[in-house]
């Protein structure tokens, strides 16, 4: 009963949410789309590929998932900045922000900053393309809260390219590092009640994130902390020192 009670709550919840975000599709149709989709991606389909995803919510076909993701008009960083306030409202204050990267191993050639670069997914040079993630955790839990895809020069220098993946022109080079620098100010301009910040030495060791952190009195000693190692009880008891080194 205990079982069904936490699936009845989070069934709800998940409703909950997708009524705050419901309004950044303009028709209904994509609204049932995407709440079809984030269902599926939750739920118990073997591979998260778009057949799966289309066969467990009861579609036909995926295509209505692909112009979901690929042509219907919506603005995802207006979706971000609405689920990064409700994880707020949800975990509360003086948690700690996780900036890490994580590569999505791929085949082809035209995945949009996809190139054979190095990969803690593989361990080894692999063809992937590489994601700058923040997630928010505080001893009430943890969420992605922020994103940005890192584009190799080989791509930024490939206008055409670029346009063929619906890159915008407007997308310059920008290294791991500033991208998390990028997130972290969005973070703290939108009023996200992280107490510190953590993430791995390859960001550690990049001064100008250093000042960023020291500047907003966000760096203490659990920066040393690898990111994957982070837990609720790291958040409970975080260190009382604050500013960088």
């Amino acid at each position: 009963m205990e079982g069904m009670t936490e699936v009845s709550y989070w069934a709800a919840e998940l409703e909950s949410v997708f009524g705050r975000v419901a309004g950044r599709f303009g028709r209904a149709d994509l609204r049932w789309r995407m709440r079809d989709y984030v269902r599926g991606l939750l739920g118990q389909a073997a591979r998260k590929n778009g057949w799966q995803l289309a066969e467990w919510a009861g579609h036909r076909t995926p295509d209505g998932f692909q112009r979901l993701l690929n042509s219907s008009v919506w603005d995802a960083d207006a979706l971000r900045d609405d689920v990064r306030a409700y994880v707020a409202e949800r975990l509360g204050p003086g948690g700690v922000l996780i900036i890490d990267d994580t590569g999505f191993i791929k085949k082809g050639t035209t995945s949009a900053g996809v190139g054979r670069q190095y990969t803690g997914t593989s361990g080894k040079i692999d063809n992937c393309q590489i994601g700058v993630f923040a997630a928010y955790a505080t001893s009430s839990g943890r969420a992605l809260v922020d994103r940005e895809l890192y584009l190799p020069k080989s791509w930024t220098s490939d206008r055409d390219r670029c346009r063929a993946a619906k890159i915008p022109d407007g997308r310059g080079f920008a290294t791991k590092g500033e991208l998390a620098r990028d997130i972290v100010r969005r973070c703290i301009a939108a009023g996200l009640p992280a107490a510190w910040v953590t993430a791995d030495e390859a960001y550690g060791q990049d001064w100008h994130f250093r000042r960023l952190l020291t500047r907003h009195r966000l760096c203490g000693r659990g920066a040393q902390v690898p990111a994957d190692q982070v837990t609720g009880r790291d958040v409970a008891h975080r260190p009382a020192h604050r500013g960088c080194p």
